[in-house]
């Protein structure tokens, strides 16, 4: 799936999760890709908030073809192009400004940008998203928030992100505003840094699951 097709509702839709990923070794970014995939969890968003992010996503881009990996934390035209440049495929960013928006546009490449007010909302929907990532979700009103808006902005599709877990996901996804969640339980650090790919892979397969 080449970035040039891919749409944020391909994104949001194609798995009930997307993962939250923070490595701090290069050589883990692979077999991890590769054990989400295998449970069935194929859009990867690698947060760029460690040294060793931009290696990750070209390590995963060129070896994990099953695999759709985007760039996490992206908070400017630099960290776009950064981003694209190692081969992301999709951009997640905290938070929402336009020109961030439009260097997302420019380069072709779909972006869930952050929102936690219906003012940012208003301004990436001017701009032309309406596919969002609804950020620290439960931090800032979890479901009652989304419930409340669903009303005046019923033409918007949320990933919330931010407080969730296997635990309260389900409530989350039950909302017809909510196309899927993000969520780092998936990739827990101990399993990461032991290498046990297998509990992630079934980690990935309960995660899959809750849309099932």
């Amino acid at each position: 799936m080449s970035s040039t097709s891919l749409t944020a509702l391909d994104i949001v839709q194609d798995a009930a999760v997307i993962p939250v990923i923070v490595l701090n070794k290069v050589e883990h970014a692979v077999p991890l890709a590769k054990a989400l995939v295998a449970g069935g969890i194929r859009m990867l968003e690698v947060t760029l908030r460690t040294p060793v992010a931009l290696d990750c996503i070209r390590a995963i881009a060129k070896e994990v073809p099953d695999a759709v990996v985007g760039a996490g934390t992206v908070r400017s035209a630099s960290d776009a192009q950064a981003a694209a440049a190692a081969g992301a495929q999709f951009f997640v960013s905290p938070g929402y400004i336009s020109s961030l928006g439009q260097a997302c546009q420019a380069l072709n490449i779909p972006l869930l940008p952050g929102v936690a007010t219906a003012s940012e909302l208003m301004q990436a929907k001017a701009d032309g998203f309406d596919v969002l990532k609804f950020f620290p979700a439960v931090q800032s009103g979890g479901v009652a928030m989304l419930k409340a808006w669903s009303g005046p902005f019923g033409d918007v599709q949320f990933c919330p992100t931010g407080g969730i877990s296997i635990d309260n996901a389900q409530q989350f996804l039950a909302l017809s505003n909510v196309s899927c969640v993000g969520g780092s339980w998936l990739v827990p650090g101990d399993a990461l840094e032991q290498g046990d790919w297998a509990r992630i892979t079934e980690l990935a397969k309960a995660a899959s699951a809750l849309r099932a």
